[in-house]
Order: C-alpha cells, then sequence, then structure tokens
C-alpha cells in the first residue's frame, strides 16, 4: 500500500500556534485575538469540532457570548490557509498540525466515538487527481472521507 507518513514537521503546543500565525501572516492576512483564540480552542480537540463546540467553549472562557457565524467565518479563513482541515461529513473540524503545508487528505472517521485519523494513499488521492485533471480542473485537491468503526470501537 502506498501509505506514508507525513514528511514533515508536525507541530504542537506553542509552536502549532506559532506556526499558524506565521502561516496566517505570511498569507496577508491578520492574526486577531479572536482568531488565535479559535486556533488554540481548536488545537485542543482530538476530534473533530463543531464551530458551535467552539463558540459555546470560548464562550464560557470568556464569560460573554461567543456567535458560531463569527468562529465559521474564522475557520473558513483557517481552512483556505490550510491551518484547518474541515470535515464535511460531519459538520466539524480539526486542527492541520503542520500548518500551511498543503495534501491530499484521506480522514478515517469513526461513527461511534467520532475519532479521526489522518492518512495518506498517494495511489487513491493520485487517482482521484488525475479523474479530475481528465475533467478539465486544474488545481485539485483530493479530500477523503471515510466512515466506519475504529478500532477500539469495533472491537
Amino acid at each position: 500500500m502506498a501509505q506514508h507518513a507525513h514528511s514533515h514537521k508536525e507541530h504542537s503546543g506553542e509552536a502549532l500556534i506559532d506556526a499558524a500565525r506565521h502561516t496566517l501572516t505570511d498569507a496577508g492576512e491578520q492574526w486577531t485575538g479572536m482568531r488565535q483564540s479559535v486556533f488554540e480552542e481548536l488545537s485542543r480537540h482530538e476530534k473533530p469540532a463543531s464551530a458551535y463546540d467552539i463558540a459555546d467553549n470560548l464562550s464560557a472562557a470568556r464569560g460573554k457570548r461567543v456567535a458560531p457565524n463569527s468562529v465559521y467565518r474564522i475557520l473558513d479563513l483557517f481552512v483556505r490557509n490550510n491551518l484547518a482541515n474541515r470535515i464535511e461529513s460531519a459538520n466539524a473540524y480539526l486542527v492541520n498540525t503542520h500548518p500551511g503545508c498543503r495534501h491530499d487528505c484521506i480522514f478515517l472517521i469513526c461513527d461511534d466515538c467520532g475519532k479521526a485519523l489522518h492518512i495518506d494513499d498517494d495511489r487513491v488521492t493520485g487517482a482521484l487527481r488525475d479523474a479530475g485533471k481528465d475533467a478539465g480542473f486544474i488545481d485539485v485537491r483530493p479530500v477523503v472521507e471515510l466512515r466506519g468503526l475504529c478500532d477500539e470501537c469495533g472491537a
């Protein structure tokens, strides 16, 4: 199988936040206090988190309401700049632990516990990329989601 681990550096903690800030500012965007708060909250989640989850947690931490629509706008900015990945089938987001790095994604998502695992398989994504190009699309970037039970829930 052509699966492989990422050859680029995955970040965590403060290094992840610094990498995200640099990626966003290098793209000409501002790194505001609210954007940092949303990114930090998203990075705390090991499972995909919804904008509502993030807004609720930030509202509790700040002692005032944070609107989910504001969080959605920030998360969409993060996705456009490769700071986060959107899990379409769950309407939720995962932090990109290698901000700014653009690559094909295959997500395995557990229907029971919500765990999400990211893998690469060049055979699958290469075939999808080729199919897109054959259909006349440019700048094709496959994002694949597979649903099922993880090894813990399926046992």
